[in-house]
């Protein structure tokens, strides 16, 4: 075991003149670097103590997460919050008042609201692939009942999409926040799962005994948000006792990461983020190839103007992709960076209810109009 004592990661002292090409030395100090912090092992974090800001229940529990019912009444049309699966845990879709996609649908008419709660993954959870979070996905709208609005979030909205695709009469309608779908428009995610060598992920993988370790990722690949950087995602002052409150609440949440299943992880950084295929149209989901024009149920997209993660031509390029008529199609862009997208003040004051609003709209109006 390397213990932390200031020792740097193995072959930082390479000399400026080795001898090996330049890319294979780059690759050897990623990995060297990798290897490092992973000799520590993997840390098991049990579930978050952080409360939910809205009331809920667990409606199913499924292998790879607990689907929670927020609704405030039993009929209407249900809405499905797909939260991210990649680092944090689903509070990032109801963390806090004034800064919750669950609270601003409701406050926006939306009675029935539900929320996918992914669980960190365990040593037997390491084989589950897209597959197995695409057909859960599947067991729980059929328990919530279809056709159900989608609402998906950062990589949420990658797998609403794939859904959309297989499972087209189950989508009513669907709902894109900062969601990656077509990885050759250029942003930090696509420039990380390109420039990082390919060993690294199997590495990391394989030294996790088939998971990918949350805490690890976020040491690796994620830079600590400094103060300023949380003023932007929750875009509020954070001086005042309230504001503290918040900045404790949120150091919190961001170190409580998730781990995630090995196959799962791989998937997602060679299907998806390198080679394209969900844009592509070579994506396989449960036997088989999805098409994005398969997709005709009315899209809301919503970007970031701020967000370097998913850059806005990034997330509004998704509608030159899909089937959905241009008329059906309504994109928005707020000053924001990726988190304020679901975390926001501002955001949540100005887009959310506007897409709570036209999740609600009568659509026949346009339908007549297109017909």
């Amino acid at each position: 075991m390397v213990e932390k004592t200031g020792k740097q990661p193995r072959g930082s002292g390479h000399a400026p003149d080795d001898p090996r090409p330049w890319p294979f030395a780059a690759a050897q100090l990623a990995m060297d670097a990798c290897f490092w912090w992973l000799e520590r092992g993997p840390v098991e974090r049990d579930e978050s103590n952080l409360p939910w800001t809205t009331p809920n229940s667990v409606a199913l529990e499924l292998a790879t997460m607990q689907l929670r019912d927020c609704s405030q009444i039993r009929s209407g049309q249900p809405v499905l919050v797909c939260a991210p699966y990649a680092l944090h845990r689903a509070l990032i879709a109801d963390f806090a008042p004034g800064h919750s996609v669950v609270q601003s649908l409701q406050q926006g008419g939306i009675d029935r609201v539900y929320l996918t709660d992914w669980r960190s993954a365990t040593p037997g959870m390491r084989y589950l692939s897209i597959d197995s979070y695409l057909g859960d996905l599947n067991v729980a709208i059929d328990e919530i009942g279809a056709p159900v609005d989608l609402v998906g979030l950062c990589q949420g909205g990658w797998l609403s999409l794939l859904y959309a695709a297989r499972f087209p009469a189950k989508v009513r309608r669907l709902v894109l926040v900062g969601a990656p779908v077509d990885l050759s428009i250029d942003s930090s995610l696509s420039r990380l799962a390109r420039n990082a060598p390919e060993l690294v992920y199997d590495q990391l993988v394989a030294r996790g005994g088939g998971n990918v370790s949350g805490e690890e990722m976020l040491r690796l690949w994620s830079k600590a948000p400094d103060s300023d950087d949380i003023v932007a995602a929750l875009q509020r002052d954070i001086s005042d006792e309230q504001g503290t409150a918040l900045l404790a609440r949120f150091d919190r949440w961001n170190s409580e990461t998730l781990n995630l299943p090995g196959t799962y992880y791989l998937e997602i950084v060679n299907g998806i983020f390198r080679e394209n295929r969900i844009a592509g149209g070579s994506f396989v989901a449960l036997g088989r190839p999805v098409h994005l024009k398969d997709v005709k149920a009315p899209i809301f997209l919503l970007a970031g103007l701020d967000d370097d993660v998913v850059p806005a031509t990034q997330a509004l390029a998704t509608a030159g992709l899909v089937g959905t008529p241009p008329a059906f199609i309504a994109a928005a862009s707020e000053p924001s960076n990726h988190l304020g997208l679901f975390m926001g003040a501002r955001t949540h004051a100005h887009a959310w209810p506007r897409i709570a609003e036209w999740l609600r709209d009568d659509l026949s109006g346009v339908l007549a109009r297109t017909a």
